[in-house]
């Protein structure tokens, strides 16, 4: 059959599985590299996670052997030129690249494997908790094309491994290894390949068995303190607490504690 144009596009998939929204990356024809059409419909699913409130939590993951080679680049370069952001995520959604706000506080656990360039890391860098296989080769290589990352590593990646750590692998475009990414902290396990996706799953699953109000508090301040400094954090933790002792989980995890049981949480 042969294939049409939307298809040559790829897509994001989405399925939920209890109360976990997995966000599938599809174009392994193409090594799964970004289109327009992909990078649209990957904002609109990052909205569902984030305003869904029977979703606790997020797996983004891709199909095939590799997560992504990266943007389909000549699709983006006019836009490039003309000042406009390289990454077209629609204005007032949720930007996975998480640059502006309105900002993600629902947690996203992301799964990568085989090639994993440029946008990749990126959305790593703006996730939460990144499972990689041990094939993983990561490269964030847009200097050999003569621009810039425009997605956050310029930053984020300086915030995890430091100055020279960071520049050593941004300079250069070279490609580093999955023990390289856990060493520098761009990623928080390294399993067997062919394992991260039910990795990936398993830690949603624990995150998702916690109060969600609670979880996205927990993001909320920490990206304050990043953002704004330590005492802009702390300045918010007793308002933030109170809110969070007013709802329905607040009481049932009291309760539950009382009651020597597992809390049963609802989000709210």
């Amino acid at each position: 059959m042969a294939m049409t144009k939307s298809s040559e596009e790829g897509s994001v998939n989405l399925e939920v599985r209890d109360r976990i929204l997995l966000i599938g990356i599809d174009r392994p024809k193409k090594l799964n590299a970004f289109s327009p059409k992909m990078l649209s419909e990957l904002a609109e699913a990052y909205v569902r996670l984030e305003e869904d409130p029977s979703i606790f939590c997020g797996v983004l993951y891709a199909n095939g052997p590799n997560f992504s080679a990266g943007i389909d680049l000549a699709k983006f370069v006019d836009r490039m030129a003309k000042g406009k952001r390289a990454l077209p995520f629609p204005e007032g959604k949720i930007d996975p690249c998480s640059l502006r706000p309105p900002f993600r506080t629902t947690p996203l656990v992301v799964a990568v494997q085989g090639i994993c360039f440029t946008i990749t890391i990126e959305l790593m860098l703006a996730a939460d908790i990144v499972i990689a296989a041990d094939d993983c080769r990561f490269a964030q290589l847009e200097v050999k094309r003569g621009i810039m990352t425009a997605g956050g590593p310029t930053f984020r990646m300086v915030e995890r491994a430091g100055w020279g750590n960071a520049m050593r692998y941004l300079l250069t475009g070279d490609e580093f290894d999955a023990v390289t990414a856990y060493r520098l902290g761009f990623v928080q396990e390294v399993v067997p390949t062919g394992t991260q996706f039910q990795r990936a799953l398993h830690i949603a699953e624990r995150i998702a068995a916690q109060a969600p109000l609670a979880v996205s508090a927990t993001i909320e301040n920490a990206r304050i303190s990043m953002e704004q400094g330590p005492a802009a954090a702390v300045a918010q933790i007793i308002p933030m607490q109170q809110r969070l002792l007013a709802s329905e989980d607040a009481k049932e995890g009291v309760q539950s504690f009382i009651e020597r049981r597992v809390a049963k949480f609802v989000g709210r």
